[in-house]
């Protein structure tokens, strides 16, 4: 699954603009799938030389050219190639769990720190994930609403795991200053 795939898919709905593709990535696909400007616009343009897409320039007053990008009948081919293509294996990457694997190398003020920092970026994510249910899960096609509670189930297990081993970090730590030593 690249980039392409994901704006095919939105553009398989209707005309956006890069920034509204942005917008979509952001509003989406945030919590499994991220691409920046700096993605989506040089895919854009590899997309519209492939012929997959069409681009239509808008001038607009005191403002810069806005540009429409469509689905051409080549890209809705390409789309479908790859809903029909075998799934790839889950890739996840994360630097927050990279860092805590290498945590006995680090202060444990620090990764504690780091630990309550994840929990608050979780419940924020979680708390957007679950108003966007409140608000739009009742036009949400049902493969949509699967995807949005399975954000949702995530972002509370990882708050439960995440609570739960704060909990005991913090009650390690303070046993080990009690000893005399200090160590995660």
């Amino acid at each position: 699954m690249t980039a392409m795939d994901v704006i095919l898919g939105l553009l398989h709905a209707r005309p956006f603009t890069g920034y509204e593709i942005k917008h979509a990535f952001q509003a989406q696909f945030s919590y499994f799938f991220d691409a920046s400007f700096g993605t989506i616009y040089p895919t854009l343009g590899k997309m519209e030389q492939l012929g997959y897409i069409t681009k239509e320039s808008i001038p607009q007053d005191n403002r810069p050219v806005k540009h429409v990008y469509s689905l051409t009948d080549k890209g809705r081919e390409q789309f479908k190639n790859y809903l029909d293509s075998p799934l790839e294996a889950e890739a996840f990457r994360s630097d927050f769990l990279v860092r805590l694997v290498f945590g006995e190398h680090q202060k444990p003020d620090i990764v504690i720190r780091m630990i309550e920092d994840n929990i608050q970026a979780v419940r924020a994510k979680l708390s957007d994930l679950e108003e966007k249910k409140r608000l739009f899960c009742d036009g949400m096609s049902q493969t949509r609403q699967i995807v949005l509670n399975m954000g949702i189930e995530t972002s509370k297990a990882r708050l439960r795991v995440l609570e739960e081993g704060l909990s005991m970090l913090k009650a390690n730590v303070a046993g080990d200053r009690r000893s005399g030593s200090e160590r995660v």
